[in-house]
């Protein structure tokens, strides 16, 4: 199944690589904010393709430094081998937390 295409138009490139995307694709995809940025790749068929890339709030950087994020794919590791407790109430959960450490 393809994806629905939203926007389809051509821009001009001017001399020094300068591109004017349109004003409603800006704001839709949040590309007017303050330090909004296009990721771009360039695929051996000779296409271009265009990302949104946004600034990641300062209150939320912590979350995508890359000790973070390798650990966050040790966790989905673990969740997609099953290897996951469920607790009844906090008092249990904290009980496995203190028993985790212990070990």
């Amino acid at each position: 199944m393809g994806t629905k295409q939203r926007f389809h138009g051509c821009v001009s490139l001017q001399r020094r690589g300068v591109v004017a995307l349109p004003a409603e694709l800006r704001e839709r995809m949040h590309l007017d904010e303050p330090g909004a940025q296009l990721e771009i790749t360039e695929r051996e068929d000779g296409v271009l393709e265009l990302r949104a890339a946004l600034p990641v709030p300062a209150d939320q950087a912590w979350f995508w430094t890359q000790h973070w994020q390798e650990r966050e794919r040790e966790v989905d590791a673990h969740v997609a081998a099953g290897e996951v407790e469920a607790h009844d109430d906090v008092d249990d959960f904290l009980a496995h937390v203190d028993d985790v450490a212990a070990e």
